[in-house]
C-alpha cells in the first residue's frame, strides 16, 4: 500500500534579517531555510519597516539561492515620499530600494516546482497597519490553501485579526484543505486567538520557538485543518538558526 504524498512547511520570523548579534544578515536567513528545506514557508517581519518598505533578504539574492521563488501579491505599500511633490522621482534620485515581497511584513517562500492558483492580502483590524498573506496553491495534483500571519501584541486584537482570517478563508469560493502559519504572539497554548479555532484545526505541537537563545515560549505556530494530518513537527535549532534571528522556525510534515 502506498503512502500518502507528505510536504514540509515552516514559519520564520525573520526579524527583518537582523541577528542576536545585531547585525543584517539576510545570508544567514537563507542558510537557515535551506537547512530546514521546506517546501513552502511563511515569513514575518520580511520588509523592513520604514523608508521604502524593501524586502530584508534582496529578491536577487532569493534568486541566487534558487531553492525558492516568492509568491508575487501584486502591491505595495504607499511610501512617505510619494505624499511630496516629485517624490517618485526623488526615490530614484537616492536609489531608494523600495521594492517589497509581501503585505505588511508578510511572506510566502514556495519551491519551484509549487504552481500557485490565487492569491490575495487580508487587512486585519488592528491600530496600526497589519496583514496576513494568503496562496492557493497546486502541489503534485493536491491544491492547498497557505495562510501567513502575524498577529498582534494585544490579546483583544488578536482574537479579531484570526477571526477575520478564518471569515477570509470561508469566504473563499473554492474549498481545500488549509494551513495557518506565523507568529501568534500568544503565550497560551488553548486560549486566547487559539480558541477561536474551533474544532476544525489543529495546532501542530512544535515546542517553545522564542527567544532563540533560550526558548520559553510557543509564539510561532503551524495550525492545520482537520482535512490534513500532522506526521511530525518540531523546532528548528542549529548554530545559524540561534545566531540569525531572535525566533526559531517551527516546521511540519503534512500528509497531503
Amino acid at each position: 500500500m502506498t503512502s500518502p504524498p507528505t510536504i514540509t512547511v515552516a514559519s520564520y520570523n525573520m526579524r527583518k534579517a537582523i541577528g542576536t548579534d545585531r547585525r543584517r544578515n539576510p545570508q544567514r536567513v537563507l542558510d537557515v531555510l535551506h537547512e530546514i528545506d521546506a517546501d513552502v514557508v511563511a515569513l514575518q517581519e520580511a520588509d523592513k519597516r520604514f523608508g521604502g518598505r524593501a524586502s530584508a533578504v534582496p529578491h536577487e539574492l532569493i534568486d541566487e539561492h534558487g531553492l525558492y521563488k516568492p509568491v508575487q501579491f501584486g502591491l505595495r505599500h504607499r511610501r512617505t515620499l510619494e505624499r511630496i511633490p516629485g517624490g517618485d522621482r526623488a526615490e530614484k534620485l537616492i536609489k531608494l530600494k523600495t521594492r517589497n515581497i509581501g503585505w505588511h511584513g508578510n511572506a510566502l517562500l514556495v519551491k519551484r516546482h509549487i504552481g500557485v492558483i490565487d492569491v490575495c492580502a487580508i487587512d486585519l483590524p488592528t491600530l496600526e497597519p497589519r496583514g496576513a498573506v494568503m496562496a492557493e496553491l497546486l502541489i503534485g495534483d493536491r491544491a492547498v490553501r497557505v495562510i501567513g500571519m502575524h498577529l498582534d501584541l494585544s490579546g483583544l486584537w488578536r482574537r479579531r485579526q484570526m477571526r477575520a482570517i478564518l471569515h477570509a478563508i470561508a469566504a473563499r469560493v473554492q474549498k481545500m484543505p488549509t494551513v495557518l502559519m506565523g507568529d501568534t504572539n500568544d503565550w497560551r497554548d488553548a486560549a486566547g486567538c487559539l480558541k477561536d479555532l474551533g474544532p476544525n484545526y489543529q495546532v501542530a505541537l512544535t515546542g517553545p520557538s522564542f527567544h532563540s537563545r533560550k526558548p520559553v515560549a510557543s509564539l510561532d505556530r503551524i495550525i492545520v485543518h482537520n482535512d490534513l494530518t500532522i506526521e511530525a513537527a518540531g523546532v528548528h535549532v542549529s548554530a545559524a538558526s540561534k545566531r540569525a534571528s531572535d525566533h526559531l522556525p517551527v516546521w511540519a510534515r503534512i500528509f497531503v
